[in-house]
């Protein structure tokens, strides 16, 4: 055992160099056996340079006539960015009633009531972090340094295998948008919504991967891999949700077929309408050289495509027709 322990430690110092394997090593005898690469930390092929990755072409502005029956407004709802620490391994979108269903930690912005076993009563009952008094709740797996072990709650492996010292979000943007090519109608109240896919890895499809990952000195760039980025930039996280309802469900059996995604077109697949849809911009404060995690099941081996991220809607009537509104007529609105 202690022979593959040292050839395992010699390979990662030869693929991923001293300072980055200095960090990872590190976590690893920190956070004790099961944590860092003992517990599958993710490959040296799952971060990239993000000067490696290629820019994305800039796409030409619709004009007046393209945008006509659209809906270019936008709406930021400042929900703060987890100041109050509200974290916990629930997962009321996609195992409701389960207490620690999600088997890895969640950070919450909005409803500060959120857990498992939360109801559309209790959602509606609430407290909020957000400034203008929205009770909807967005929520995403907490991101991991490597390299410093956790002495917090949920900073901790906390039965799940997750380990190291949560990296707090230095800023979360919470946005609203419309459709290019059509207005957008209102959510029902307390729809629920996922987008990405916490099993990417061992799915055998790309095909419900959704998050991208950047730097915030390179806004072009966007990667599904850790991206390294130069020192003094944050690395991004941004994660688009589905914005084509079929008009009758709230929830559905696999949390999808209810709410898809828009063509590259914008266009609405068949049998589905325009609702606005939700952007949430995650940045943080990674000290250069420092590997990061996100929190996984075991299996995924905390591959950065198992990203993800839930939304249920709480906001009023009136809170959601204002967006609606807003995003119609083509402003840019703040809440």
């Amino acid at each position: 055992m202690g022979k593959e322990r040292r050839l395992l430690t010699l390979v990662i110092c030869l693929v991923l160099g001293g300072g980055l394997a200095a960090a990872v090593l590190g976590a690893t005898r920190a956070a004790g056996p099961h944590a860092g690469v003992a517990a599958g930390a993710p490959a040296p092929s799952d971060y990239v340079d993000i000067r490696d990755v290629p820019p994305v072409p800039a796409v030409a502005p619709a004009t007046p006539a393209d945008r006509s029956d659209g809906s270019p407004g936008s709406v930021a709802v400042d929900c703060g960015r987890n100041e109050q620490a509200h974290y916990n391994e629930d997962n009321l979108v996609v195992s409701p009633g389960l207490r620690a269903g999600a088997h890895h930690t969640h950070s919450y912005v909005g409803n500060l009531s959120t857990d498992a076993v939360s109801t559309d009563d209790s959602l509606a009952a609430a407290a909020t972090s957000c400034a203008g008094g929205d009770r909807s709740t967005y929520y995403w797996p907490v991101l991991r340094r490597l390299d410093r072990p956790g002495t917090r709650p949920h900073e901790t492996s906390a039965g799940h295998g997750n380990a190291g010292a949560i990296l707090p979000e230095t800023s979360v943007r919470v946005e609203f948008r419309g459709n290019p090519v059509s207005k957008v109608v209102a959510m029902p109240p307390f729809l629920r919504a996922m987008t990405g896919d916490a099993v990417a890895r061992t799915a055998g499809s790309d095909a419900h991967v959704r998050a991208r990952w950047g730097c915030s000195g390179s806004p072009d760039r966007s990667t599904t891999l850790y991206p390294r980025c130069p020192e003094g930039d944050r690395v991004t996280r941004t994660l688009i949700f589905p914005s084509c309802w079929n008009g009758l469900d709230t929830a559905s059996a696999g949390h999808r077929s209810h709410l898809l995604f828009p063509g590259g077109n914008g266009v609405c697949p068949t049998d589905t309408f325009p609702v606005p849809e939700l952007r949430l911009s995650l940045a943080y404060e990674v000290p250069a050289g420092v590997p990061v995690a996100i929190d996984s099941f075991p299996e995924q081996r905390h591959s950065p495509r198992t990203d993800h991220a839930m939304f249920v809607n709480a906001m009023t009537e009136p809170q959601m027709a204002a967006v609606v509104d807003c995003l119609n007529k083509g402003r840019a609105c703040r809440t």
